[in-house]
């Protein structure tokens, strides 16, 4: 017998689904979503509404977002699987597939529980395939039920170890600068009295850790969406004090003291996979009604200037041999414009300003 409209729509909702987990969970490609991806956005979207109207509680409401879209991920396809096979099920009720005992019944809601049953083991459900078509579509449905179950069970797991590792690598950035969200403060304490050779591990470890990150962010999109209370465990804030410590050791620190120290794999890996890490969420994440990065203006370059000379003072009172001010401020103009308009971009897309990832950006604001 030919499959009728309402059971190739079912089978079409199926292969939608696990087209969709498919993409998600095994070939796991930052921006190559079927509908998980535009369904964590709309949450998104849906919890910034929602947090700007709650004043002082809005970080704790966002907070919740990323553990709601793993929720809604898990009923969304469960959901799916389920109607598809409902929608398949629906017109052999009574015939083809029967009630163990008694009447079926041949109404939708029945069929929907049919089919969510037969995503279970065979021989679990109230209702029994008659015919060796419908046996082997219950079987089928019972292999894939298992199967997506394990899979999107493992995936949630794997995300949380993704996080936790993101969220270790924030921490330790935070407590190498001492809490203050100063790259130069982060520098002095590497390389105090211009020792930095102790602390060339630190900077090797960091570049290490920013790798997997941006290979957590490019297999696990989702995690886009975990925000913290702390701003120290963002993305943006990592990546800020990362690229600013390449910055001010590239332009700030002498030759003489630490020329070896620019030249380092480390440093140079620190630098690319960083911005690269920042300029893939920007191009996959943010919305398209966003403004490009406006050019650096006067006010904003006399600040980065200022910026330059606390920075300065600051490893020349930890005994780092630094550059004459005027000698090196260009270089770090130069080299800063190349990666603080992206993360201008991104933290707003995560309800950040830039603001709170500079040294004492968090008690200005």
């Amino acid at each position: 017998m030919l499959p009728t409209i309402e059971q190739a729509v079912g089978a079409l909702v199926m292969g939608l689904v696990l087209t969709d987990i498919f993409l998600t969970v095994l070939y796991a490609r930052i921006g190559t979503g079927l509908i998980a991806d535009r369904v964590a956005y709309l949450i998104w979207a849906v919890f910034r509404l929602a947090a700007d109207r709650v004043g002082r509680r809005r970080n704790a409401v966002l907070s919740f977002c990323g553990p709601v879209i793993l929720i809604v991920y898990v009923l969304l396809w469960a959901l799916g699987l389920t109607l598809g096979a409902g929608l398949i099920i629906h017109p052999a009720l009574g015939t083809a597939v029967r009630a163990s005992t008694g009447e079926t019944p041949t109404d939708f809601m029945t069929a929907l529980y049919a089919g969510g049953s037969s995503m279970a083991i065979v021989g679990a459900s109230d209702f029994k395939p008659v015919t060796d078509a419908y046996r082997v579509l219950y079987l089928a449905n019972s292999l894939v039920g298992m199967s997506a179950t394990s899979l999107v069970l493992t995936y949630v797991m794997q995300v949380y170890g993704a996080l936790r590792q993101r969220n270790a690598l924030g921490l330790k950035l935070h407590l190498l600068a001492g809490e203050t969200a100063d790259a130069a403060e982060l520098l002095a304490r590497l390389g105090p009295q211009g020792q930095f050779s102790s602390g060339y591990t630190h900077l090797a470890d960091t570049a290490a850790s920013m790798a997997e990150m941006k290979e957590a962010h490019h297999f696990y999109p989702v995690l886009f969406y975990f925000r913290f209370r702390q701003p120290f465990y963002s993305v943006s804030a990592q990546t800020f004090i990362a690229l600013d410590a390449v910055s001010l050791i590239r332009s700030g620190i002498a030759d003489r003291q630490a020329a070896w120290l620019k030249e380092t794999a480390a440093v140079d890996a620190i630098w690319r996979v960083a911005t690269l890490l920042v300029v893939t969420l920007e191009t996959t994440f943010l919305p398209g009604d966003l403004a490009a990065p406006a050019d650096v203006n006067n006010s904003e370059s006399e600040a980065w200037r200022i910026r330059f000379a606390e920075a300065l003072r600051r490893l020349s009172a930890a005994g780092v041999e630094t550059r004459p001010d005027g000698a090196g401020v260009e270089t770090y103009l130069t080299l800063k414009a190349q990666w603080q308009p992206h993360i201008a971009r991104l933290a707003p897309a995560m309800a950040y300003h830039i603001d709170e990832f500079e040294p004492g950006g968090q008690k200005r604001r």
